[in-house]
């Protein structure tokens, strides 16, 4: 059995030279979910792991747009719109000069798993473009969206690929696209989310993601009979997402004392509070990657340059930024610092080694799982769209934490191991199973 899962591998590896990313993300859902899936022949007699590892679709594409000196520039496009089984393609854009194939890939295919996991009709789908509107004017990046959204909008809609945000790509790049492809179907439908209130828009989108981790972990602490009360947590990253759970772990009586960006860290002993949360929002704001300004802003914190905050003593761990951003001795150091949880709150936010480490001795929260509620409520987004109607704030989050509450039961489902939960295998075999039936049913297509 080992043998055949290895040949599976090393066989999709020689058709995707190259694309690291992908293939650790394929590799990880596959060493969980094999012996299930060998033990139901149905499935390995219509292929259907094979099938889910390839996309339905690639579409790649140039963008070309005119900066604020008259100068002509370009950058790629792509949509990878992977499994449509239990609804239209969904997931987010992201522009970043990091996007390749390969990434949008793994993205794409993860997306898939976590979609179904939030138990609304949503297939799963990824795309952007590696394209930084980092140092850009507004005028720069309505160019590069309306150029970018005259080639997308063929391939998408609200029944067929309903795109969102993601890194790089905000309220203000939303608000570009939907508006270059209200002006080329000459129609107003839901086909993005994360749309401003105005036209559109859900409430607590923005906090979604952040907030949606919060209650995940939540759940696994319940699990060990604890709660976030007197809590001490790190997080990486500085924008949506950790402003998001900051936000809520405050709610929740922790203390988040580490934030990160591409500079460095910041440690604040005496916790992110108060006017320093909505201080982050500042920061994202001036579309400067940075977060030294922080300690500038408030001198009781320690800005670290060219560091992870992974070896600050906490009690639970949550990645916020981007993948492998938490490597294997990043884990070590947690572990004997005495952390008990770690909760991926960005896409594969740590390395599969690490990942390997965290789940053998501590509990570990995989980021389809943990992260779904930024989908989740783009998904609401949807249904409000359809419905000509809107939630209140707390309606929306109401149905969030039931949705997070549905996928932390569906991974304890089928992750638990005697005493202890491995909630990568239990998300990884809940989001395959409802996937792969809708694929059984729906023919060889």
């Amino acid at each position: 059995m080992k043998t055949d899962m290895n040949s599976f591998l090393e066989e999709l590896k020689g058709r995707t030279p190259g694309e690291k990313e992908f293939h650790q993300a394929v590799e990880e859902v596959v060493e969980t979910v094999w012996d299930f899936y060998v033990a139901n022949p149905r499935y390995v007699k219509a292929k259907i792991l094979e099938r889910m590892c390839e996309p339905e679709r690639v579409v790649m594409f140039r963008v070309p747009w005119v900066n604020d000196k008259g100068e002509v520039e370009m950058n790629r496009g792509y949509r990878v719109e992977f499994n449509s089984a239990i609804g239209p393609y969904k997931g987010g854009l992201r522009f970043h000069p990091s996007v390749t194939l390969s990434i949008l890939k793994f993205l794409g295919f993860e997306q898939t798993f976590k979609n179904s996991l939030t138990t609304l009709p949503m297939g799963g789908g990824k795309g952007g473009s590696d394209f930084s509107p980092k140092g850009k004017s507004d005028n720069e990046i309505m160019s590069f969206c309306q150029s970018f959204m005259t080639e997308l909008y063929r391939h998408i809609g609200p029944n067929t690929d309903v795109p969102a945000g993601d890194i790089g790509v905000g309220g203000r790049e939303i608000g570009y696209l939907f508006g270059q492809y209200k002006r080329l179907k000459n129609e107003f439908t839901g086909v993005l989310t994360g749309k401003g209130i105005e036209y559109g828009g859900s409430l607590i989108r923005p906090e979604a993601t952040g907030y949606g981790a919060v209650y995940f972990a939540q759940h696994m602490l319940a699990e060990m009979g604890q709660t976030f009360e007197g809590k001490t947590v790190s997080i990486s990253g500085f924008g949506n997402v950790a402003w998001g759970a900051i936000s809520k772990l405050n709610e929740l009586g922790a203390k988040v004392v580490t934030i990160s960006g591409p500079d460095g860290y910041i440690y604040d002993p005496e916790g992110i509070t108060g006017d320093k949360v909505e201080y982050l929002l500042e920061l994202r704001a001036t579309n400067n990657d940075v977060v030294a300004p922080y300690a500038e802003e408030y001198p009781e914190a320690t800005f670290y340059a060219g560091k992870r905050p992974w070896v600050q003593k906490v009690d639970v761990a949550m990645p916020s930024a981007t993948q492998n951003e938490l490597d294997e001795n990043d884990a070590k150091a947690l572990i004997e610092n005495g952390c008990i949880l770690v909760a991926e709150a960005s896409n594969m936010g740590c390395t599969a080694e690490a990942a390997f480490l965290l789940t053998e001795k501590i509990a570990f929260g995989p980021g389809k799982a943990v992260n779904a509620g930024g989908v989740a409520v783009s998904g609401l987004e949807m249904s409000q769209n359809s419905m000509r109607y809107g939630w209140t704030r707390e309606e929306v989050d109401e149905r969030l934490k039931v949705i997070m509450k549905d996928i932390h039961d569906a991974c304890v489902k089928y992750g638990r191991e005697g005493d202890s939960i491995n909630y990568i295998k239990g998300a990884n075999i809940g989001g395959f199973v409802k996937v792969a039936d809708a694929m059984l049913a729906q023919g060889v297509v």
